[in-house]
Parts: structure tokens; C-alpha cells; sequence
């Protein structure tokens, strides 16, 4: 293509570009303006469904006074909140006690634990008031032991057979020894071995023997199945006075820290929902954490208590261990706790009718209370009951209706 047709041309594509650009311009704008327009006929239909409508009820009406406000508060009116049981606690710095759970137990000294033994060889016969928890008194019965209908037979009948034979022996060679017929040695073997089956005889009992309490208590133990064979001096039952009793805790190795920190504790038995404190029996701490020696991956932590007859030597219970007391901590009820993905929240109340969701920082736990390190100050009203309602209203993100908040 030659230079002057070239130059002919130019001005007609400089024409056209214009005119395509322009165009593309113009539709560009009008189509930025269409969407404008529709967005903000939008807010308007928002806007006038805001204005009108109504509330439902429990908690499909927590979740509907969710939104309005602030974007990040919580609505809820205070009558919807009086009917859901929505209650607030002021936060205020107070003494904290740190708690730790384990699991223990309620045992005897060994100098008020006793025995009850067999007196003879046989069957056991176990009495139906003899059972582990238990409360028996000196000299109640245990069981029974009898070995009637065994192959060796009954040993208190074998005792008196024996004892017929050697009198018959002894009757036989008297006369004879009289006469000379017999010599003083024999004659002396025959009555020793009368005194031997008589004494057997005397301390045997006609129907077998019974197995008794040596002391009041509470039994803690059988060492037998009913029916089983035992021989003499089998132990049967172990029984513990029930006026001292010991209670164990068992801290896990990993909590060593804690243990020169207890200075007390709470329990609650197997067989009671009660939880008891140790000062509720003049209880104290019979070892020191300097003492403790770990046995099977714990620590035992010893507590000595007067009983007053609640308890039961035996039993397994549940210890809430105390350690130092320390002022000035901000703590909640566990009941004011949102867990959500591993974060922890609560819910501070605002407004009368606004709610703000706040994380926190866990630090000791006291059972029921839980310190809290940073995200509440001294002040703030905490949710402290039905906080699942004020939570249903804030995962509902419905926009309550006919509702405005005002600043």
C-alpha cells in the first residue's frame, strides 16, 4: 500500500473509533446506573418491610429480635428476655479459690481395719446383711462355714470320732496296765493322745463354725464367694471403724503444680448427689506436697475426717481439690460460657434491649466459676442465665420487625 492511499484512509478509522468508543461509553454509564437504581429500590423494599410486622414466640422470638442496632449487637427486648429467662450478673473483682477434679475414695486407717476369719475349714455361708458398705456391729455374724457333705467330712465331727477312738484305746489299756500287761510308756501315749483329741474335740463347734464381727464398723471388703471352701483361719470379711475415716485424692502426675497449692477439699460420694466439705467432718490434710510420692501415674493427697455416720468407708468419690485463695479476680458462672470453634464468648448486656458478644480469655477453674483473664472489666453485665437464647438470637441474623434502635 503506497503512502498517499494511506493517508486517504486514516481519517476514516480515527472516525469510527470514535463513534464505537463513545457508544461503549454511553451503555457502560446507563448500565452502572440501572444497577444503582435497582440497589436503591431494594433498600427502600427493605426499608419498608422494616416498618411492619410481627414477633413470634420462645425461642423462634430470640432469633427474630436478633439484628437492628449496631451491626455487631444483639437485639433482644427486655420482656423477651424476662420470658426466656435471661438474666445478667455485674462483674466484680472477688476472692477466687482455683478448683482441680479428680477422682479418690473413702478408706479406713489401718489400725481401725479388722479381720473376720474362718475357725474351721469348710463352706462358706455368707450372711445377706454382710455386704461391702455395709454397717455391722462387734459380734454380729458374718457367716457361716460348715464342711458337712464333704468328701473329708464335717472337721468338728472328725474331732469328736477321733476323740470316741482314743477313749476307747485309753479304756482298753488301763486295766492292762494295772495288771503289768502293758508298759507305762504306752499307756502314757494312749492318754495323751485322749487329751489331744479331747481338747480338739472341746474347741470344736456342733455345727460348724460362725465368723464374726471383732468390732463395730462398716465392711469394706469380702475376701470369699458364697459357697466357697476356705480352711481354717481363711480370711472371710474386712470390716474398718467408721469413726475416722481417710479421704484419697489422686492427682494426675502432669498437675504436679497444683499439689503445694491444695489447702482443701470438696467431695461428692458414688452413692450421693450431696457434695460435702471437708470442714463439714473437722477434716485437714494428713500429708504435704513435699511428702507425695507418685504411685501409678498420681499423687495421693490424704485428708483424715471425723464421721458422723454419712459416710462409708469404701465408697469412690469424686474430690474437688481448693488450692490458694487470690483477691481481686474477675470470674463467671460457667453458665455464662459460649463455646464456639474452641473460643470461648459471653454475652454483655449493653442497652436494656442490646447484647454484645465478647471473647475471652480462660484462666483457673473453680468448678463452678471460671477466671477470666482479659475481655470483661469490672462492671460489665454478664448473661449469667439463658445464654442459648441470647446465642439462638444472634446465629438467627433475622432483622426484628417494626424495630428501630436508637443511640
Amino acid at each position: 500500500m503506497n503512502t498517499n492511499r494511506l493517508k486517504r484512509i486514516l481519517p476514516f478509522v480515527a472516525a469510527i473509533s470514535l463513534v464505537v468508543f463513545g457508544s461503549c461509553r454511553h451503555e457502560k454509564n446507563e448500565l452502572g446506573h440501572h444497577h444503582h437504581s435497582e440497589a436503591e429500590e431494594a433498600g427502600e423494599h427493605a426499608t419498608h418491610d422494616h416498618d411492619h410486622g410481627d414477633h413470634g414466640h420462645g425461642a423462634e422470638e430470640a432469633g427474630k429480635e436478633a439484628g437492628g442496632g449496631h451491626a455487631d449487637e444483639i437485639m433482644l427486648s427486655p420482656e423477651k428476655a424476662a420470658k426466656l429467662g435471661v438474666e445478667v450478673t455485674e462483674v466484680s473483682p472477688a476472692q477466687f479459690s482455683e478448683v482441680v477434679t479428680v477422682s479418690g475414695g473413702l478408706t479406713s486407717s489401718p489400725s481401725a481395719q479388722s479381720t473376720v476369719t474362718a475357725r474351721s475349714a469348710g463352706i462358706v455361708n455368707l450372711s445377706s446383711s454382710a455386704f461391702p458398705g455395709s454397717a455391722v456391729t462387734r459380734g454380729q455374724t458374718i457367716a457361716t462355714v460348715s464342711g458337712e457333705g464333704m468328701a473329708g467330712g464335717d472337721a468338728n465331727e472328725s474331732a469328736r470320732v477321733a476323740l470316741a477312738a482314743a477313749k476307747r484305746e485309753l479304756d482298753r489299756l488301763t486295766p492292762l496296765h494295772k495288771d503289768g500287761i502293758v508298759s507305762t510308756r504306752d499307756y502314757n501315749a494312749a492318754l495323751m493322745a485322749y487329751e489331744t483329741a479331747k481338747a480338739a474335740a472341746g474347741n470344736a463347734v456342733s455345727a460348724g463354725s460362725v465368723a464374726t464381727a471383732p468390732t463395730s464398723g462398716v465392711v469394706t471388703a469380702l475376701m470369699v464367694n458364697q459357697g466357697q471352701y476356705v480352711e481354717a483361719g481363711a480370711p472371710i470379711a474386712q470390716i474398718a471403724a467408721s469413726s475416722t475415716l481417710t479421704l484419697r485424692a489422686n492427682l494426675p502426675e502432669r498437675m504436679i503444680a497444683f499439689l503445694s497449692k491444695v489447702n482443701g477439699a470438696r467431695f461428692r460420694t458414688a452413692y450421693s448427689e450431696e457434695v460435702y466439705d471437708i470442714s463439714d467432718f473437722n477434716g485437714r490434710r494428713s500429708t504435704d506436697g513435699r511428702s507425695a510420692v507418685a504411685q501409678q501415674g498420681y499423687f495421693p493427697v490424704y485428708f483424715t475426717l471425723s464421721n458422723n455416720g454419712t459416710l462409708s468407708a469404701g465408697s469412690f468419690c469424686e474430690v474437688y481439690l481448693t488450692g490458694e485463695s487470690r483477691d481481686g479476680v474477675v470470674s463467671v458462672p460457667v453458665s455464662a460460657l459460649s463455646e464456639q470453634q474452641g473460643e470461648y464468648f459471653v454475652y454483655v448486656q449493653v442497652h436494656d434491649d442490646a447484647y454484645d458478644k465478647r471473647p475471652v480469655k480462660l484462666g483457673a477453674d473453680a468448678g463452678d466459676r471460671v477466671e477470666i483473664l482479659s475481655g470483661l472489666k469490672d462492671g460489665d453485665k454478664v448473661v449469667t442465665s439463658g445464654t442459648t437464647f441470647v446465642r439462638l438470637a444472634e446465629t438467627s441474623g433475622a432483622v426484628p420487625e417494626g424495630h428501630s434502635h436508637n443511640h
